[in-house]
């Protein structure tokens, strides 16, 4: 796996690769795991832009993956709530706290997630 540390508004990230660009069709999404990271992250590409969230929904606990992806919204499969993958905004009921989103970098084929504080 691919680690680079460096700074980011002052808090210490690192740089971590999750998968490749085309392995990503338009409108999909893919779950990945990060050694030394609790939770699984999700892999979204949308209209060209990638986006990267925790992979479980923060209402049920539900795999989002396993959900329905509208646009920029993602749906849990559990209860029908959905989260804007952009912002992690809860989007509508039940769910109301975010889900936690990370900054994505596309460099050629590679996809890296900042992960951090």
């Amino acid at each position: 796996m691919y680690l680079q540390k460096y700074m980011l508004e002052k808090a210490m990230v690192e740089k971590v690769f999750l998968c490749r660009d085309n392995e990503l069709r338009e409108s999909d999404m893919r779950q990945v795991a990060v050694a030394g990271l609790e939770t699984k992250l999700v892999v979204y590409k949308v209209k060209g832009k990638v986006y990267i969230t925790d992979a479980l929904c923060t209402h049920g606990k539900a795999v989002l993956t396993d959900g329905d992806l509208e646009g920029t919204t993602i749906y849990c499969p559990l209860h029908g709530g959905g989260f804007d993958i952009c912002t992690g905004k809860a989007a509508s009921p039940p769910c109301t706290v975010p889900l936690k989103t990370y900054p994505a970098v596309v460099e050629g084929n590679d996809i890296f997630g900042l992960l951090g504080e």
